[in-house]
């Protein structure tokens, strides 16, 4: 290779002026480009006389005088209006002439008429590009249509000392975006800064702040498993794919026709005022090579196959769905007909639906191309716009289950069905009954008749519900599916994955977390992880021993430390103080934090939590908003969302983006889907594991111009049980091999053995099953339960670990039959109906009567500390990849049995954990006093509670009788309540909470304990820990 910047350029000219390239040569100056208009107006008009000549004479008619000016003119208002993609997609028209300005490729080579005119596009590569009046600049190379500049691109060398960087600041320094051809969406739609071993785009010059982007493969090619950059090209230039593989004519043509998006948001600016944001989306590398992949393997082999894409988020997955719709729905076979007749895309995001038919409509604006069945469309509608037809449906799965049975005939009918987030919902019912729904019932029964004429036949006359959920079943021939995610689990890569040689199932294109990661389009949110553990020690505070069952004990205390005020307190503070020393610095100060907590529960008393502190503190810079579904009683009030945060529930996402609110407390709600680049900073209060840990966490993954890292401080997990969390996913997901469905037939047979029922059974239940029109109706649930009850009264017999036993194997059963059935058509009416039977009978089976445990009363925490473990980078290994193993057989899980102890034993169990820990300091006196105060009062302090206000009680009459039993209490505990007596604060706030509580108890009939809770704890807690050292 040359040393010779001008080689690289010639090289790149040569293939694209190449047979194979498809573009024409231009020498700059002889070609007729006018800079002032930043076009070449003689060729555009050439190409409208060639291709569209009865329009043109019509409108010299018109105009007579000057028509190429007047046409001119009416171009750049269009231009101007609309932008140059818009004009190249719609034409211009003129005194009632219409012009397309550039003609893309048919989708059938049927039509030789539009061929024709895609042939007379006049595609010219010149270098040199001299693209300003006002100045002797020149771009290295420019791809133009019909005279009309439409790439742009600044080549360097490495062999020169030059790189791709050298090229960028060309392009934001000394490339004035105000000039004709460089303005945004007026002539060069996409700019391309290039060197030996990377290229990178931007759709947009903007000086200094140009935005450009990664447009390379990966390090091992598009679609493979790897990190950012380019694999090595053995045949050439390591950016050869560039040019040979997107700015080819053809398929740069079909960018501009089909992928190139104009996307328009409305935001707000720092003044709040609504203002319109456009940016031009130019596909990157492996959305361009997924579509086409996927193009390409169904025009080969038609439909009926399984995709599974696993993209990473930040892979700009809903453009890729967008694309991917529109070219399914154009594709053709060898005869020139459509592939499809409707493209079915499967979302549960509201956002993606407005996006998908915003983007498609930008390509096609053909009335009724897209169907959106969205929340404010029913199953009816769902229903008709199958029927008729419809190219592209946006839906739910959840409507199928309600239209499937009445979709009229599907023979030869063929679906593409896009699944935006594959999950474990695409093996349950809903997911049959789409299949149901649009499977080819006559091409199923030639499969059945093959083995078994005589009941393929019968199924032919009689279209009853086990005939057609048994046609249902299985692959169809005329359904194919498309499924993204990042996090595929095994039963998604079974069911929608590629099968190796190797008997192995992996996805069929991967954009990985890596490569996501390592190309800055998501920011690893493991880099800054900061880990806590609790320590406490839990005191009996009954005086007999009560023997309960271990388990659940240990899960009543463990649930009692973390609801305990002063976990909430402490935890609280430290989240607080981290958000005003890290977060709300982020991104200029735009920074947002996320609360997870273990419950409902825990949200709400962690949102009254925050308030009390940030009011307490006197702090005007943080406001914090809570999201759980329904409505949670604590302490005999009724909390819901909107009445929290005193906004409607479908305006909290808006809220939450407003410089007002920095802080969103969540209990299983927005730890999916929900994007908000501004999240910074995430405090972990509940355990997360596996695809829950990376939803969750990846909350904060998102970019924005500012933000160039994250935090998370986590009270639950450790560093390795978040690693192990996150590695499948870092880069592929695999399986080792299919499931056996001959498992079925075992766990049948082992379930049989416990003689609970026999095939007269089963036959009752079916025969009522098919006599029944309506599955729910009062009188079928009647004679069911009827039919069901001996077999009730004998599984009732049982031996309780026997009966564990028998109800795994059932739900094994249920589970793997319904998973099975989705990937293979068994033909099976007796399995059909043993699995109806098994469904109603795990329904009608008695749940295990398991013993509930209360210890609220029954102990206290006499020692709370918070420990610090560290803060570091989890990192992620490169080529280490866990693979799931299928599972071997269904087996009954053997329950051991429950163990019983006494309290005093459970708890020595759970202190045990934190040996040697604790110093006085770590004393939690508020519990401690409040209890010990309030409890067991005489009969004067009975009636002073009783015969008096609160604010009389509270001011006038409590305090000496606290002080009194605090002085008590004080003799019998050796110096415990020192430090109480030491800071008058602190002895104010409990004598408050104490007067709070005595008097709600004293005045009640039971005074005997006290029921301590946080909300009336903490309603006013101050810093406590003020008083140690061992909280920080």
């Amino acid at each position: 290779m040359e040393d010779n910047e001008k080689r690289f350029e010639q090289d790149i000219e040569t293939w694209l002026t190449s047979e194979t390239g498809g573009w024409e040569k231009e020498v700059f100056q002889n070609s007729k480009y006018d800079a002032s208009r930043g076009l070449d107006l003689n060729a555009l008009i050439a190409f409208i006389q060639e291709t569209q000549p009865k329009q043109w004479k019509r409108y010299e008619k018109i105009i007579r005088k000057d028509p190429e000016g007047s046409f001119y003119k009416r171009f750049e208002q269009e231009v101007s209006q609309h932008g140059i993609l818009h004009v190249l997609r719609k034409g211009v028209q003129d005194r009632g002439v219409k012009f397309k300005v550039i003609q893309f490729k048919p989708s059938s080579s049927l039509n030789d008429e539009v061929q024709a005119a895609y042939d007379a596009n006049k595609t010219t590569v010149t270098r040199q590009f001299a693209y300003s009046p006002h100045n002797h600049n020149t771009i290295d190379m420019v791809l133009s249509v019909n005279g009309i500049p439409l790439v742009a691109i600044e080549l360097k060398n490495q062999f020169k000392g030059q790189s791709v960087e050298n090229a960028k600041k060309q392009f934001m320094f000394d490339r004035d975006p105000k000039e004709a051809m460089l303005k945004f969406n007026h002539r060069v739609l996409v700019f391309f800064a290039v060197d030996l071993y990377e290229a990178w785009m931007t759709t947009k010059l903007a000086s200094g702040k140009t935005f450009f982007l990664p447009f390379n493969q990966g390090s091992n090619g598009a679609g493979n498993v790897g990190g950012a950059g380019n694999p090595e090209n053995p045949n050439g230039y390591q950016t050869a794919y560039l040019w040979e593989k997107v700015l080819q004519k053809d398929t740069l043509m079909d960018i501009l026709q089909r992928f190139i998006n104009l996307e328009v948001k409305y935001v707000k600016d720092e003044n709040g005022k609504q203002v319109e944001k456009q940016t031009m989306i130019f596909p990157r590398y492996h959305q361009l090579d997924v579509v086409r992949k996927l193009v390409a393997d169904t025009t080969a082999k038609g439909s009926g196959q399984h995709y599974l894409i696993q993209h990473s988020a930040g892979s700009g997955k809903s453009n890729s769905i967008a694309w991917l719709a529109y070219h399914l729905q154009k594709v053709h076979d060898g005869a020139n007909n459509p592939i499809f007749n409707s493209v079915i895309i499967v979302t549960d995001r509201t956002v993606l639906d407005r996006q998908l038919q915003n983007t498609i409509i930008s390509f096609d604006a053909t009335t009724g191309l897209v169907e959106t069945i969205g929340d404010n469309k029913s199953s009816k509608d769902l229903l008709k716009a199958i029927n008729d037809g419809k190219q592209i449906i946006i839906t739910t799965l959840q409507k199928f289950p309600v239209i499937y049975k009445d979709v009229e005939s599907t023979q030869g009918k063929r679906f593409a069905v896009i699944v935006d987030e594959a999950h474990s919902s695409q093996t349950g019912t809903a997911a049959q009954k789409l299949k149901i729904a649009l499977a080819d019932r006559e091409e199923a029964l030639k499969e059945w008749e093959e083995f078994d004429e005589e009941e393929a036949n019968k199924a032919r006359d009689k279209e009853d519900e086990l005939n057609e959920t048994l046609l249902g079943q299985g692959r169809h021939e005329n359904i194919s599916f498309y499924a993204f995610t990042a996090t595929p689990k095994a039963k998604t890569l079974e069911m929608f994955g590629t099968q190796t040689e190797e008997g192995k199932f992996v996805p069929f294109h991967v954009y990985s977390m890596r490569q996501a990661i390592e190309e800055g389009f998501i920011l690893d949110v493991l880099k800054n992880y900061m880990t806590y553990h609790t320590a406490y020690k839990i005191a009996k505070l009954v005086p007999n021993d009560p023997e309960l069952p271990e388990s659940k004990a240990k899960r009543a205390i463990a649930r009692y430390a973390d609801l305990h005020p002063y976990n909430l307190a402490q935890k609280t503070e430290i989240m607080i103080e981290t958000f005003r020393e890290k977060t709300r610095h982020a991104i200029g100060g735009r920074g947002k934090a996320m609360v997870v907590t273990s419950s409902r529960l825990a949200a709400v008393r962690y949102m009254k939590e925050f308030k009390r502190y940030i009011s307490e503190k006197g702090y005007t810079d943080m406001n914090a908003l809570v999201a759980f579904s329904g409505d949670v009683t604590d302490d005999g009030e009724e909390y819901t969302e909107p009445k929290m945060n005193g906004i409607k529930e479908n305006q909290l996402k808006e809220t939450f983006t407003t410089p007002d609110y920095n802080v969103l407390i969540v209990a299983e709600k927005y730890q999916t889907g929900f994007d908000e680049p501004q999240l910074h900073t995430m405090f972990v209060d509940k355990n997360l594991r596996g695809v829950k840990a990376v939803q969750t966490l990846s909350r904060l993954n998102r970019t924005m111009p500012g933000k160039t890292d994250t935090f998370v401080l986590d009270f639950k997990n450790t560093a390795d049980e978040i690693k192990e969390a996150f590695q499948p996913f870092f880069e592929v997901s695999t399986l080792d091999q299919a499931f056996d469905p001959n498992m079925l037939y075992d766990v049948k047979e082992k379930i049989r053995k416990y003689n609970l029922y026999n095939d007269a059974d089963v036959e009752k239940i079916i025969s009522l099953y098919e006599s029944s029109t309506d599955k729910q109706d009062d009188k079928l649930l009647g004679k069911l339960s009827s039919s069901f009850r001996p077999v009730i009264e004998r599984y009732n017999q049982l031996d309780d670990t026997v009966k564990y036993e028998y109800r795994t194997l059932l739900r094994g059963f249920k589970d793997k039959y319904n998973y099975i059935t989705q990937l293979i058509r068994l033909f099976d009416k007796e399995l059909l109906e043993e699995s109806i039977f098994i469904n109603y009978l795990i329904t009608l089976i008695p749940k295990d009567g398991s013993e509930t445990v209360d210890i609220s009363d029954k102990v206290r925490m006499d020692y709370y500390k918070l420990i610090k473990d560290n803060e570091e980078s989890i990192d992620l290994v490169k080529g280490e990849n866990p693979e799931y193993k299928q599972q071997q057989g269904i087996n009954p899980a053997v329950k051991p049995p429950e163990e019983r102890d006494t309290l005093t034993e459970i708890l020595d169990k759970i202190n045990a954990q934190f040996p040697d820990v604790f110093t006085e300091d770590d004393r939690v006196i508020l519990d401690m006093v409040v209890k010990q105060v309030v409890q067991n009062p005489n009969a004067r302090q009975k009636s002073m509670a009783k015969e008096n206000d609160f604010a009389m009680f509270k001011n006038s009459l409590f305090p000496k009788e606290f002080e009194d039993l605090v002085i008590d209490l004080s003799q019998t505990s050796e110096g415990t309540f020192s430090k109480l007596f030491a800071n008058q604060d602190v002895f104010n706030f409990i004598m408050t909470i104490s007067a709070q509580e005595a008097y709600k108890r004293w005045r009640s009939d039971d005074s005997r304990g006290v029921n301590y809770s946080a909300n009336t704890a903490v309603k006013d807690l101050p810093k406590v820990a003020e008083e140690t050292e061992s909280y920080q």
